[in-house]
């Protein structure tokens, strides 16, 4: 079952989030669907006939982002595309908050990166496949 049909991401400065979302979205292999003055997207958005994609919205937004526990978790299809999506966000201007690694307190085959983008969203790419 997937759970999310979509999710949006605030940030006060889309020409910095652009870089940094292209970037990740890219190494987990969602396409960016528009690229809009207020709003970026990424994925694939459900229709009558597949009601089993999801997208990611990242929007234009002056709040405040502030310490939290909130964070977006992507599936990646493989070890190398949590390192691939690592990488790519590092590359564009984000933080690391964990380091490409497995995380067996979630399970054996947790393998997961955290990255803070570059005004402080948590995001994080999750392969759950035993190697």
């Amino acid at each position: 079952m997937q759970l999310l049909d979509h999710v949006s991401i605030g940030v006060p400065d889309l020409d910095i989030a652009r870089r940094f979302y292209d970037a990740i979205m890219s190494a987990l292999g969602a396409a960016k669907v528009y690229d809009l003055p207020h709003a970026l997207g990424y994925g694939e958005r459900c229709t009558p006939q597949d009601c089993a994609s999801t997208y990611l919205a990242v929007y234009l937004d002056r709040g405040v982002i502030g310490d939290n526990k909130r964070h977006w978790c992507f599936k990646a299809v493989s070890r190398a595309q949590v390192d691939a999506f690592n990488a790519a966000g590092l590359a564009a201007g984000g933080s690391s908050d964990g380091p490409p690694g497995l995380r067996s307190d979630y399970h054996a085959g947790y393998y997961a990166a955290f990255l803070l983008d570059p005004v402080g969203n948590r995001v994080e790419a999750v392969c759950h496949l035993v190697v």
